[in-house]
Formats: C-alpha cells, sequence, structure tokens
C-alpha cells in the first residue's frame, strides 16, 4: 500500500482492552504518507483506567534514560523516509519508543525529546511528532499535569528550556496531537487557561510564522470538542482586532510559511471562529476567470480546499484525497501544482474507479487506476508500489508540472522544467476518463493550476491543452461553502428515500457488518472505519438490495 502509515487505532483498542481511542471524537488515525508500511504492533499498554507506572530513578539514570530516548527518536525520524514497503516490519527504535511511553516517566520523556530533539528543518518532524504520539498510551491526568508544570507556559511563551522557535512549533504540534487524541472532558482539561493564553498570544505577526501556523492548527484541533470551540472563540473574539483577521491577509504572500498561515487563518474564520462583520471567503472571490477547480463533492473527509478552488491542505493526521471537476479522454493536457510544503503529497492522474480510503491510508498511485509523483521520497507510486525517480527532493516554491498524452498513452513529470522519461503504466488498465489528483500526508499543501494563469515551465515541443480552456462550471458549482454551511444545505435539499445519509446522492445499498447497520452507498462505506451510528468497527461491506428496510436490521442489529 503505498504511500503511507495508517492504522486503525481505534480497532486495535477494542480488541486488545488498551486506553488507546478516547472518543468517538478521537481522531487517533496516523497519516499514511508517514507509518502506512508501519504495521500493528503487539503493546502491553496498561488497561483503561490503570495509566501509567509512576517509576523513580537517580538524576544520573534519568539523564542517561533521556538520552536514549532521544537518540531512539532521531533514528525514527531518519528511518521514516526510506519505509516504502508494506511489508517492512516497524523501525526497532519505534517499537522501543511505544515501551518506554507505557510508564508515565517515559511518555514524559518521550514528549519531551519531541519537542527538544525533532529539527526545525525536516519537513516529516511535525508528520513524525504526530506518529509517535499517535502510537503512545493516552497520558494520564496526573501526567498531563506534570507537562503542564514541566513546559511552564504563559502567554509570554514556555520555560527558558523550550524558548526556541524549534521547540516552541514542536510544542504546538504536540499539543494539537493530543487534543486529536483525547477529545471530550479530557480535551477541555488540556486546554488550561495558561495553554490557551500561549497560543492564542501566538497569534501575532511578529512571532514566529512556523508557531504562529502551528498554533492556529492546535486551536484548529482543540475546537474539535464543542466546549473548547467557545473558549477558543470567546478569547479571539475579545482581541481587538481579531488576530485571525490580520493573518489571513498573509494568504498567498510570496513567503511559503506566511502563505501557510494565511491560508489556515483564512479557513478557520470561515469553518470554525467566525469574525462579526466579516464575509466568507467565497463571497469576495472573483472565479469569472475559473473553470476548473478542485471538486469540493469529490473529496475525502477532512482535506481543506480554499475558497477559489486552486489550493488545498491537510491537517488532520489521515491520508486526504482530491480529484478536480474536469475529465479528459482524449489528446494531451499539461497542468501544474506550486509546491508550498516540502513534505509527503502523491500528485497525479486518477480515473473515477481510483478510490480514497484516507483512514486506510489509500490515495492517489495507491490503486491500478492512479499514478502519482512523490517529490519528498522521491518516487513514483503506481498500483501501491513505488519505483525511485532522478529529481532532487522538492522544496517549497517548486514547480511540479504533469503532462497527459492520450494519444501516445503516456505521463511525463517535469520539476521546475526538468522533465523525468515517460511513464506508460496507468494505460494497462484503463484508457479514458483522466481527473488531475492528489492525496496529502499530515501538515502538508500545495496549489493547482489549472491554466487560468499563464504556466511557469509550459513543455516545449509539445502542442497541449490547459483544462481552464475547457471546462465549464455554473456559478453556483464553483462556490466552495464552509464545511457547516454545506452540511445545512445538505439537510435542506430534497433527497430520494433510498439516499445515502452521507452523500445524498447515490443509493443506500451497503450494509455495515457486524452492527448491521444501513443507510451508506458504496463510495461512503468505504470511506468509514467505524459505524456512524453505533462507532463500532466496520469489519465487512456488504451489499443489499435498496428497498430493503433498514429498520428490520437495525432491530437485530447487537446493541
Amino acid at each position: 500500500m503505498g504511500a503511507c502509515i495508517c492504522k486503525n487505532k481505534a480497532n486495535q483498542c477494542h480488541a486488545d482492552g488498551h486506553a488507546h481511542g478516547a472518543s468517538s471524537n478521537s481522531q487517533s488515525r496516523t497519516g499514511r504518507a508517514e507509518a502506512q508500511t508501519i504495521p500493528h504492533v503487539n503493546r502491553s499498554h496498561q488497561p483503561s483506567g490503570q495509566g501509567h507506572r509512576r517509576v523513580t530513578g537517580s538524576s544520573s539514570s534519568r539523564r542517561e534514560s533521556q538520552r536514549n530516548v532521544d537518540s531512539l527518536v532521531l533514528e525514527t525520524l531518519s528511518l521514516i523516509r526510506t519505509l516504502v514497503d508494506n511489508e517492512q516490519e516497524p523501525p526497532q527504535a519505534m517499537v522501543q519508543l511505544q515501551k518506554v511511553a507505557e510508564k508515565e516517566t517515559g511518555w514524559l520523556e518521550v514528549v519531551r525529546s519531541l519537542i527538544l530533539s525533532i529539527p526545525l528543518d525536516n519537513p516529516l518532524g511535525p508528520a513524525v511528532i504526530t506518529l509517535l504520539l499517535d502510537e503512545c498510551p493516552l497520558p494520564t491526568k496526573e501526567a498531563i499535569s506534570e507537562l503542564h508544570r514541566n513546559l511552564g507556559l504563559s502567554c509570554r511563551g514556555p520555560c527558558d528550556e523550550y524558548k526556541s522557535v524549534c521547540c516552541q512549533r514542536n510544542i504546538c504540534v504536540m499539543v494539537g496531537c493530543l487534543a486529536e487524541k483525547l477529545a471530550g472532558p479530557n480535551s477541555v482539561s488540556l486546554l488550561s487557561k495558561e495553554l490557551l493564553g500561549y497560543l492564542v498570544h501566538n497569534l501575532d505577526k511578529s512571532c514566529a510564522e512556523v508557531v504562529v501556523l502551528h498554533s492556529i492548527v492546535a486551536l484548529e484541533k482543540f475546537s474539535q470538542t464543542s466546549e473548547n470551540k467557545v473558549t477558543i472563540n470567546k478569547s479571539l473574539q475579545s482581541k481587538e482586532p481579531n488576530p485571525l483577521v490580520v493573518l489571513e491577509e498573509w494568504w498567498k504572500d510570496p513567503s511559503q510559511l506566511r502563505w501557510e498561515v494565511g491560508f489556515c487563518a483564512r479557513w478557520c474564520l470561515d469553518n470554525l471562529f467566525l469574525a462579526e462583520g466579516r464575509t466568507y471567503s467565497y463571497e469576495n472571490e472573483d472565479l469569472s476567470a475559473i473553470n476548473v477547480m478542485l471538486n469540493s463533492n469529490d473529496v475525502s473527509e477532512y482535506l481543506k480546499i480554499s475558497a477559489d478552488g486552486l489550493e488545498a491542505r491537510c491537517d488532520a493526521s489521515s491520508f486526504e484525497s482530491v480529484r478536480c471537476t474536469f475529465q479528459v479522454d482524449r489528446g494531451v493536457w499539461y497542468y501544474e501544482v506550486t509546491i508550498i510544503t516540502a513534505g509527503v503529497m502523491q500528485i497525479g492522474w486518477a480515473t473515477k474507479n481510483s478510490h480514497f480510503l484516507n483512514h486506510e491510508g489509500y490515495g492517489i498511485g495507491d490503486d491500478e487506476f492512479s499514478l502519482a509523483y512523490d517529490g519528498c521520497r522521491q518516487l513514483i507510486w503506481y498500483h501501491a508500489e513505488s519505483k525511485p525517480h532522478l529529481h532532487p527532493c522538492w522544496k517549497p516554491g517548486d514547480t511540479l508540472g504533469l503532462l497527459l498524452d492520450l494519444d501516445k498513452q503516456q505521463l511525463v513529470f517535469s520539476l521546475n522544467g526538468d522533465c523525468l522519461p515517460p511513464f506508460h503504466q496507468l494505460f494497462t488498465y484503463t484508457r479514458s476518463g483522466f481527473f488531475a489528483a492528489a492525496s496529502f500526508m499530515s501538515y502538508q499543501q500545495c496549489a493547482f493550476n489549472f491554466g487560468s494563469k499563464p504556466f511557469k515551465f509550459p513543455p516545449k515541443d509539445v502542442e497541449f491543452k490547459s483544462f481552464n480552456d475547457h471546462g465549464n462550471l455554473t456559478a453556483e458549482e464553483k462556490i466552495i461553502l464552509p464545511r457547516y454551511k454545506k452540511l445545512d444545505f445538505i439537510k435542506n435539499i430534497l433527497v430520494k428515500e433510498d439516499s445515502c445519509t452521507l452523500c445524498f446522492d447515490n443509493p443506500a445499498n451497503i450494509v455495515l457488518l457486524p452492527c448491521q447497520h444501513m443507510g451508506f452507498c458504496q463510495k461512503c462505506a468505504l470511506q468509514l472505519e467505524t459505524c456512524p451510528i453505533c462507532r463500532k468497527h466496520i469489519k465487512e461491506r456488504k451489499q443489499v438490495p435498496v428497498d430493503l428496510e433498514c429498520s428490520n436490521l437495525e432491530d437485530e442489529a447487537p446493541s
């Protein structure tokens, strides 16, 4: 399975009785671009409710233990990039870290090491923090209290030991990950007055951009718990001006980090932290020249799409994917992508037969109906298998060019105008119905150009077409609604009685087993790892006649 490392933590929790999935709001998932090749590891966590075991020791032994943990963290970081075969065993360093974290003092050592050891310039750093914390047991309340004391957070920042920009970036990533894992009352406890003050204080243009960025993302993840969302909103609204309103001006700034900050601030203002008197982004966008964009109706669950429909970002710990709105069946076509972050993204071409399984970690290039370029790990992905390419690692600001020649049945990728040899594998199973498509690991972002503006590195000596010159969207189809407004819209439209309860489009012909709940189409059912009704793990998805009454099965469903 090509790109990443993503495993179903909830399933392991139910099977083993470990304290690993906090609640139905928890997103205890790991982006497949980092962890796909790491299978489940047998762990001996304390049963739920027992927590960690407290251990003591001399200061010298604790220092030696901390050095060992630091070494294991750095070893894991260095190896993650090389894990591309799904049959590979997880790094021993990662297995050892999981064992260390079974004890309360060990968990605190791992967190301390993640803050101090993960370097600022490694594009996989934030995702590895998320991965390692996701693999560790949930902390106890005592461990959270001790963490607060150790960090010494206030609106003036952390204690002196963690004052560096790198440490503060890592702190923000760490608390955001914990907010996802804990959810509910535990997430409320984690968001102390001091931590909230610290994160909101970081939303200032005078702070380091990378700290601003991950403070916004951390606040977003805390807001998954409704009580936290209210608290954060009150804090933001008490500021004049609202710091997110100031920061959204950075969107599309020449500095890639500021660009990220602006995108995230804008998205939060549209979807989570509404500012009084501010209009939604989609109401201000001039889309008259845009005829093709990313398809907000053909996207996996947690991917963020900009109001102009040409930019996407993933901050979830799953592998999120999207296709564009325009299908090509013949001729020669070209589009470009501006790389905003340097981590793992798989960008290329896919057909309608290519499935997005974000929770399982399947994306573009992970089946026989799609092929993708990975510039971080320098790989080409097809059918969940990878082959190295000769381009250097991409970096923020680079331009990826993607040429599809349906006449010659070949794909050509270029980086800043430097072309790779053609690829032909994708035409083994399909010859038409292609879409521009991409998948994103945690904290990754890029911008698409389908021809609404001049290309930076157009193919030489090749006559090609751009999507934008041939696409057509109505004014309504161009609107990228905030998520909650989209849900309200869906609730109010007339749908057939047998329609899927998630997409309201396809027929609800799938029953989830073993819980036997119905109301989902095949496409949506494949996106689920747990039943939305009872939260039980899905072991099988079975097709049934659409006229089968849901109630008949639900009456028989186990409690």
